[in-house]
Parts: C-alpha cells; structure tokens; sequence
C-alpha cells in the first residue's frame, strides 16, 4: 500500500491570500463572463451571463433577501437531480429581466450545451438559473426593460478577459442606498493553489456607507491590488473623507432626493465561482457563506424589500478540498464578496437620466482617495 502524503490544511483558519491574474471571476480556468447593457431614450438597465465550462459546473444557490426575483433556483437544491449548470444569468429589470435567460439558453442549445435529455446528440436543455435586480425607471421609461436579446447579445460578448466593473450589464441602472451601484468582482488565490472568485451587482436598499464617518462599509476586506478600478489614483489610497462632504451629501439627499437616499426596491446578486471539486451540498454552502460577505459591506442587508441571491458555480478542474480546507474556502468565499462589491461601489460613475442624478461614491465623498 502506497504511503500518502499528509495534506497540509493549517493555512485554512487564518487564510492569507492574494488576488488572481485579472481579480475577477474569469481568474477560474474556463468561466467566461459577458455584459450587455442599452442607455439613453428611458434605457438604463442591461444584462451580465457568468458562463460555465460547456461540461458545466456543480451549482448551488442561497436566496435571503424578502423579494427575490428568480430562476430555476429549486433544481438547485442538493436534493434535486441535475446538479450542472451551463450559464448564470444575472439581470436588471426585476421580473420582467427574468426573459434574458432565454436568450441565454437558446444561444447555448445552438452551440450544443446542455443537460442530455435524448439519445441525439442536438435533444439537450441548457441549465440557465438566473436572478434580477430592481432597476425599472432609473432611465426614465418604466418598462425599458431587458429581454431575451439581451442574453443572446451578452453571451455573444463573453470573454475570458477581465470584464469591465461599474457602471455596465446588469449594473447599468444599479444603485447603492441612493449613491451609484454596478458591477464588481474580485478573487483570491488560496495557498493551497484553488482560487475562489466572485461577480456581484452591487444595488442594495441598504447603505454601503458608514453614515457617520462616510467611509465605505466593507473597505476593510480589500486586498493589495483591489484600488486599481481607481486607475491612477489608486496610489493614493482609501480613507475617511472630509466629514463636511457627509454632511453636504446628508443635505443632499434631503433636498434633491439625490446622495443618501436609498430606494425602497433593491437587489444585490452575484455569483461565486471556484475551481475546486465540491459536492451540491457544499456549492449550496458557499452561496449561503457569501451572504456573510454582503452584509459586511451592505447595512442593512437581506431586508424585505431586497431579493439578495448568491450563485455557486463549481468547475471541478482540482481535487476536493478536505474539511478544513473547505472551510478556508468558505472564509475567503464571503471577503470575496465583500471586495467585489466595494469595488462595484468604486469603479461606478454618476449618471443622470431624466428620472434623476445619482451620484456616485466618489463624486460624493472626493477626498476620501488619499486621506488615510
């Protein structure tokens, strides 16, 4: 009998990690992820696809806040049969965003991915869950609204680079407690070699700000290397502002309805992904982990007027971590989170449609870059 060597998991209860290549989800070896989004004439919404590997990844689900818009989050569960899924649509236009999907799936059945359902090779149904944020009205026409082109459109745009954070996809139209939301990313090398990532649209009802001090809530998860969405500015740091900024924006946003204001329907949504082996079961607890990685950034969180929902896409690509490993996993799975959606907050731009100006955190809070 062949001697095994013992795995190493010490490193597992005080995890130190590093971002990937890009810091984003694509930094998992074959997830792809592709925006789409339409602005101007009442447009300001859009559509992201996080994309599995075409044999698709083990899937889990946790679903928190009171009013999720949702899909196919049932065949999720561990106890349900399938257990891969093809794409992750996550989508603006609360319901009615819920039809990108089906774009989603008709471009992947024409490439011939999908759950085997028939002796043909062509007889598959792609396994497309998806989840929209409320974002209806923020470009001025209530039912501006995204459909099944927009999926087909954001699959056609999928790409293993970078993808771009902020103000694009299903972030378009995102708002954070009345300050401007979108899309962030972030991933996390763990010493064991696995690396754990995460896409989320940050448009929370809850405030992603300290309300007294006006710095950013979850700004103590960062890692070296998350400023850069600040671009040059990153050398400069993140801090506390000038409190004469927090008070300007409090006046602001009682006489504008601009600044602090947060809207009463919301919706954080995002998705983890990793290249560990991990059961149903386990994919299912790392969606319901990162949920702990959204409240450190979003006060409050989960409330009945959000639809927080957190995919897990698992690709398989290394061993299965044993129990103490997993539960490294899990830890940097929420600071994840965390991260990538304080940079959704930093990487977004104002915006102003005719349904109003939104600011966003750095055009609010300007000093907060080099205050230390």
């Amino acid at each position: 009998m062949t001697e095994q060597t013992p795995v190493d998991s010490s490193w597992a209860l005080d995890p130190q990690v590093s971002p990937g290549p890009t810091n984003s989800i694509v930094d998992v070896p074959g997830i792809r992820v592709g925006h789409h989004d339409r602005r101007g004439d009442g447009w300001l919404t859009g559509t992201t696809v996080v994309l599995a590997p075409p044999e698709g990844a083990v899937g889990g689900v946790d679903v928190r806040g009171g009013g999720p818009g949702t899909r196919e989050t049932d065949l999720l569960d561990p106890r349900n049969q399938v257990d891969r899924v093809h794409a992750i649509t996550l989508s603006g236009g609360s319901a009615f965003g819920l039809a990108a999907a089906d774009g989603v799936m008709r471009h992947l059945y024409a490439a011939g991915c999908g759950f085997p359902c028939g002796p043909d090779p062509e007889q598959v149904v792609p396994i497309v869950p998806g989840a929209v944020i409320f974002d209806l009205n923020r470009g001025g026409t209530f039912t501006a609204t995204p459909d099944a082109s927009f999926g087909v459109a954001a699959c056609e745009a999928a790409s293993s680079e970078g993808p771009a954070l902020g103000c694009v996809g299903a972030g378009t139209g995102a708002e954070c407690g009345g300050l401007k939301g979108g899309v962030g990313s972030a991933s996390a090398v763990l010493p064991d070699g696995t690396t754990v990532a995460a896409l989320v649209i940050a448009n929370p009802g809850g405030h992603v700000v300290d309300l007294r001090t006006g710095e950013l809530v979850g700004a103590r998860a960062l890692l070296d290397g998350d400023l850069d969405v600040l671009g040059e500015r990153a050398a400069y740091g993140l801090g506390r502002p000038d409190p004469q900024e927090l008070v300007t924006a409090r006046e602001r946003a009682t006489t504008d309805r601009v600044g602090l204001t947060p809207k009463v329907l919301a919706t954080t949504i995002g998705v983890i992904a990793t290249d560990a082996t991990l059961t149903k079961a386990q994919a299912a607890k790392v969606a319901g982990i990162g949920h702990d990685g959204m409240a450190r950034a979003i006060d409050p969180v989960h409330t009945m007027f959000d639809g927080d929902t957190l995919f897990t896409l698992a690709t398989g690509a290394r061993p299965a971590p044993d129990p103490m490993a997993f539960q490294g996993l899990l830890t940097v799975a929420a600071r994840t989170v965390t991260r990538a959606i304080v940079r959704a907050v930093l990487a977004a731009e104002s915006v102003e449609t005719p349904a109003g100006t939104t600011r966003s955190y750095l055009d609010a809070f300007p000093s907060a870059v080099g205050r230390r």
